[in-house]
């Protein structure tokens, strides 16, 4: 298709002015964004100049299996221009839960989309695909999931799988798998695919790899699960407030305990953070207000692969790598009680605070730069 014909799309920045966003606001958020993707401080104007020149990605967001969890984490960004700019005016062409159109007029802008940027679209996929019987158990205007997938991952540029449901299969992979629930990687092989897992994953996250997407043109730096390593790169143990008591060998027992009311470790509760990779204890969720961690409850591990089918949520792990075995829980207070809370509570919460220090700082540098950009 001749590029005359396609429609001219503004930049990302030309829809922040349209939406009645302040330049303030515009650098505060672009600074944000660069703080959660990873870069230095210094690429803030990188990222501001891509929002700037290049004009908006149209974006087809599929639903299947899934309930939903992945867009009400996006929209709930604690930033606006989040939902309101990459979301809503990014261009999405195509949603089942968030656009107004239904029918014939929903598949008539997929269509649109599908056919006037080919190449040149992402493409956001929320849910597992069921294989079993024929696809049947998640059906969309007479087609599967399957074929509605593979028809539009054809054109696209690259694939996100947002949620646990789309990277790993989530709930409804686990045994049995009644619908042989399978995810977006498993099914399309010839794409560039960033998974995003969480259940559901933090909408800042989300927003991040769309960002450093726009700019760089390419796919973000992947571990070897497929997932954006500026977010999954760390144990939620590691980076957990409560890290010190667990060196310490200061445990909840039981969720009505004194040691629950004094925010001691919840490992012995089933905590699956000492193998589970997520960015929860540093970012949160709410505009950094909490995490299920802080709120009492121990991780479940739902970043990682096939963590419904790994053992009990509430029963402990017997081993993790680096860490010794189950009989440490009850034995590393007595040796390093002495030791540990001077020198590895110093460490665990600078680990904690670290990167959480970095995106402020870049917010308040983001104010400073707000000149340099405009210059």
């Amino acid at each position: 298709m001749d590029n005359d014909i396609i429609p001219k799309q503004p930049t990302y920045y030309e829809e922040v002015e349209r939406k009645g966003y302040s330049r303030r606001d515009f650098v505060k958020f672009v600074s944000l964004m660069t703080a959660f993707i990873g870069l230095e401080q210094s690429a803030i104007g990188q990222v501001a100049k891509a929002l700037q020149t290049k004009p908006r990605m149209p974006v087809i967001w599929l639903h299947f299996q899934e309930c939903t969890c992945c867009s009400e984490s996006f929209i709930r960004s604690s930033h606006p221009i989040v939902a309101d700019i990459l979301l809503d005016k990014i261009s999405l062409d195509y949603s089942e839960t968030l656009m107004a159109a239904s029918g014939t007029q929903a598949e008539a802008a997929l269509n649109n989309t599908m056919t006037k940027y080919k190449g040149q679209y992402i493409l956001c996929v929320e849910g597992s695909v069921p294989m079993g019987a024929d696809g049947v158990y998640c059906m969309i205007g007479g087609k599967t999931s399957f074929q509605i997938l593979n028809e539009v991952a054809e054109g696209a540029a690259a694939i996100i799988a947002w949620g646990s449901c789309a990277s790993n299969g989530c709930v409804q992979s686990a045994k049995p798998n009644p619908t042989k629930a399978t995810p977006i990687h498993k099914l399309i092989t010839n794409k560039p695919i960033i998974k995003v897992p969480g259940c559901p994953p933090i909408g800042e996250v989300m927003a991040g790899v769309i960002v450093h997407y726009l700019t760089f043109g390419k796919i973000p730096e992947l571990d070897r699960l497929g997932r954006p390593k500026a977010f999954y790169n760390k144990r939620v143990h590691d980076t957990c407030y409560r890290r010190p008591f667990y060196d310490a060998g200061l445990f909840v027992e039981s969720f009505d305990d004194e040691n629950a009311k004094n925010g001691y470790c919840l490992y012995k509760m089933g905590c699956k953070g000492p193998t589970t990779y997520n960015a929860c204890a540093v970012t949160k969720w709410n505009g950094g207000t909490s995490f299920p961690i802080q709120a009492g409850h121990p991780c479940i591990g739902c970043s990682e692969e096939n963590f419904w089918d790994n053992g009990r949520l509430y029963d402990r792990a017997s081993a993790f790598a680096g860490f010794g075995i189950e009989a440490d829980a009850d034995t590393l207070g007595k040796v390093a009680l002495g030791v540990t809370l001077g020198a590895v509570a110093v460490h665990a919460v600078a680990t904690n605070f670290g990167k959480g220090k970095t995106i402020h700082n870049h917010i308040e540098e983001g104010n400073e730069s707000e000149h340099e950009l405009e210059s």
